[in-house]
Order: structure tokens, then sequence, then C-alpha cells
């Protein structure tokens, strides 16, 4: 049979096809792909800084005045253009001065993952989209979940950040805490349920109870030690009082690494306390969860292997791109909370044929192969040397804690045992508003500097800076470096504006 030949114009479908990957285009792709690396990779070698500090009203006019509606005549220019408008001003974590957020540099291995997946694009929903990936996903929560410790009936799914992995959790304790409610009686309920996390937890626990129906107050917030850790005693003292209100607890929240302060609650004493109430407990180790993996430290999660659900994020503290984050579960049962079968997906006969739908246990349906760049990672390098490079990252941050709180020009907070210092430039006779001021006045200057970026955040009412140390490149002479830069901004700030408010009070009136 002779099959029909198809013409076009130049500019029809023929056009179109020859820009989707396949047999026959795989040199194309090879080419293609070979230029964006190569422009990255220039990019990336000729950095002096972590940022350009561009600001918004100076970037926004480049993006707006592209017509998205008249392509670009081939793939050169289309890399000659994005370099103006995201590699030339991009925040590059792999700088050892970007000490900002939880961003952190990332291994070669996790980057050949990333080039396989999305262009294999596999669907890790159902068996029949993904087949090795599948399995291959299972098998890294079953690593994870024997790191952790959660015994023989661990389970979970990847997921796409610490935020998901939260949700999926806090959904699955909403529902184990209705188990069996009629109804009537669930509507009853859902209002009436509560959630006790720290202080010092993460927003998300705040935007899950809203997403999952309960009541605004549903979030009951546990204030912190000097350590800046949940006490025991207080998340006891909580569900009693809940309980003798009429206001079930459907989890306690843990943390093993607070954002703000790299804390880990006291994750035994707490689980004693959930095991004793009969209440489900999170541990959100987004952050922490690089301990798995520590030849030093791993003791410092002693008591997660008690939890009912766990968030890790991969994309924190494994050097991995984002996303790269799972939420694992003691008992897989709790999973069926997420199952809806759907009969063109995973029609619920597949359970009885032992057919492995991820789709079954997740939140989403359409969902990236993620786990493969922690295969190769792993495959690649072997977890201890990926505990020994977040090693690092936890050895730098008690440098710098160490050097800040020996520097008189600093005020330095609790000492975290991973990788966070909070601290704050206050020479002595500064006030409290002026001070304020002058921090928020130096980190943005720093940042519009490009020469480093830093992180701020409120603590007790008053501004503070923080470094979050997650590139082994960082040394003491960066983080030295960084230092003098906060202070000469804020000095300059403070001594610009206390003269400033000294003449308006001397100055006379009329």
């Amino acid at each position: 049979m002779t099959l029909p030949v198809h013409t076009t114009s130049p500019t029809g479908p023929t056009t179109a096809r020859a820009q989707l990957f396949h047999d026959g285009t795989v040199e194309d792709y090879r080419r293609a792909v070979a230029a964006g690396v190569d422009r990255v990779a220039r990019r990336v070698a000729e950095v002096t800084g972590p940022f350009t500090g561009v600001r918004p009203d100076q970037l926004a006019p480049l993006v707006d005045a592209i017509d998205l509606d008249r392509p670009l005549p081939d793939t050169t220019a289309a890399l000659d253009e994005l370099e103006e408008v995201y590699l030339r001003d991009a925040v590059f974590f792999h700088h050892p001065r970007y000490l900002a957020h939880l961003n952190c540099p990332v291994v070669i291995p996790a980057l050949v993952g990333e080039a396989v997946l999305s262009a294999v694009n596999s669907s890790l929903d159902t068996w029949d989209q993904s087949a090795g990936g599948t399995l291959i996903e299972r098998r890294l929560i079953d690593w994870t979940a024997h790191r952790i410790g959660l015994g023989p009936v661990a389970d979970g799914v990847f997921t796409s950040g610490g935020t998901q992995s939260n949700l999926h959790a806090l959904l699955l304790a909403r529902e184990e805490a209705l188990a069996g409610a009629s109804p009537t009686d669930r509507r009853i309920l859902l209002p009436r349920l509560r959630i006790v996390t720290s202080a010092a937890g993460h927003f998300s626990v705040q935007k899950a109870a809203k997403l999952l129906g309960l009541a605004p107050d549903a979030v009951v917030v546990v204030q912190t030690g000097p350590d800046r850790r949940m006490r025991p005693g207080a998340v006891r003292h909580e569900i009693s009082r809940c309980r003798r209100a009429g206001l079930p607890v459907l989890a306690v929240v843990a943390t093993a690494g607070t954002t703000d302060f790299g804390t880990i609650d006291p994750l035994a004493e707490i689980a004693e306390v959930c095991a004793t109430a009969g209440v489900w407990l999170h541990v959100d180790a987004a952050y922490g969860c690089g301990l798995l993996v520590s030849p030093t430290r791993r003791h410092l999660l002693d008591g997660i292997e008690r939890a009912d659900s766990v968030t890790v994020d991969y994309h924190k503290s494994f050097f991995q791109p984002v996303s790269s984050s799972a939420v694992l579960v003691r008992d897989r049962r709790t999973l069926r909370h997420a199952t809806w079968h759907a009969d063109y997906l995973n029609p619920a006969r597949m359970v009885t044929e032992r057919i492995p739908n991820q789709v079954d246990k997740s939140l989403q349906t359409t969902r990236r192969f993620d786990a493969l760049k922690l295969w190769l990672t792993l495959r690649v390098m072997g977890p201890d040397a990926i505990g020994e490079l977040f090693d690092e990252v936890c050895d730098r941050a008690a440098q710098a804690w160490e050097l800040i709180a020996a520097d008189p020009r600093f005020e330095v907070l609790t000492r975290s045992p991973l990788s966070t210092v909070v601290f704050r430039w206050q020479p002595a006779g500064t006030g409290p508003e002026l001070t304020d001021a002058a921090n928020l006045h130096a980190r943005a200057a720093l940042a519009a500097s490009g020469l480093a970026v830093v992180a701020g955040t409120r603590v007790d009412g008053r501004q503070y800076l923080k470094f979050t140390v997650l590139n082994p490149a960082t040394t003491r002479d960066d983080i030295a470096y960084v230092l003098d830069l906060i202070a000469e901004h804020a000095g300059r700030y403070a001594h610009t504006h206390a003269a400033v408010r000294s003449a308006d009070l001397t100055c006379p009136v009329g």
C-alpha cells in the first residue's frame, strides 16, 4: 500500500512537525540542547556574584515588549533573547555568597536526570505511562522510609514540594480523624478539628488548614522556648485544652529544620506526647531531611521514626534541582484517602490485578518523573557523599555563628544544628527603630549591589537578617566579607539618618 504524501507551505504543519522530538529529529535535538547547555555553562563560568541587582521596573519592560505571537527565526535567536530576559539577571544559587533562602546548588548527576526525564516525558500517574519510572519512584520511597525508620508497611509518593507534602499529610490525618463519621457528623466535626503546631513552623500548615476546609482558628500555635523549639509540655497542654473544649486534635506538626531558625523540635518527646494522646504526628523535615544521610548528625532526627507522616524535600538538602520532594506515611493504608478511581485511567480492577498506579496515592494526576534525579545521584555519588556535603554546610554555619557572636557590630540568636544563622547589625547605642531600618536597608543594598544575597525575617517584632548556608563552596572568608558589607551599608544608613534626626531636633521652629 502506498502512503499518501502531504505537502504544505514552509510555515505550515511540516515546519511545526520539525520541532517535535522523535527518531527523525534526534540530531536537531542534540544540537539545540547542547546550545542551551552551552549558554548556561558559559553564564555560570562568568558570573562574579549571585545576582545582578536588577529591579522589577528595569526588567519588566523587556519581557513585556516581547510579542509572543511572532516567533523568532531559530533556536539561536531565542537563546540570544533569553540571555537578555532571564540568564543575565538570574539568581545563581551555586555562587558561594548566595546566603538567603533554602535554595541549594545542584549536583551534576541530578542535572543529567533532569535532561533524561524531560525528554522522555514520562508521567508518573499510571503504570502504562511510566513502567520502570513507577518502580524507581517506589524503590526510592522504600529507601527513604527505611532511612527514617517508619517500619515495614510504610509508603509514600513524590510531590512538588514541602507545601504539597504537608497538605497531603494533613489531608490523610483529617480523614483518619473523621473515619467512620456519617455525613452529618462530618459537617459537625469538620469546623471543630484542630492542628497543633509550633510558632516557628512553616506557613504551609495554615494554608493546608484553609484548603482542607477547617475553621479559621483551626491551627493552634504553640510558642517556642528560648531555643526556638516546640515545647512538649505545651503540646500536651494544648491537646488537653482542646479536648476539654470539645475540639478534636487531628494532628500535631513538629518541625525538623525550621525555616527561620534551622531548629529541630524535640521529636522523641513530642512523639511520646502524641502516642499517649492517640494523635497523629506529622514531622515536617523538608529542610532537615539531609540528616538522613549525614555521617555525623543522623542522631539529631531521633524520634522521627515514630511519626505517622513525614515531609522530605530532596531539593533542599540532597542538592537536587526543583522539584524533588516526597510525603511518607507509617501505614500505607492511610494513602487510600487520596485515591479516586477513574475508568479511563486507573479503574478499581487494577488494584486486584496488582498493577502499580502511583496516582492511587497522589494528589496530582500528571506528574513528572522527578525521582530519576535522586536515583542517578545515589547511583553515581552514593548517600554518604550527599551527607558529607550537608555536613559541610552545617559546619560552615557553625563557623558563621561563632564569627558573628564574636563581632561587636552584630547580635546573633539561637545556634542552629543545621545551616541557618539569624542575626542583625546592632552596635552599642543604636536605638531599636533605627536598627530595624538599617538592617532592612543593608539587605536591600546588598542585593542591589549584586555582591551577595541574604534573607531577612522578624523575630519578636524586630527586624533580623538571616544566612541560610547550603553551598559547600561557601568559605569562612565569604561569610566575613558579607558581614563587612552588611556593616558598611547599615552603618552608613544609620549615620546619615541619625544626623538628619539630630538636625531636625535642633532646628528652631518658625
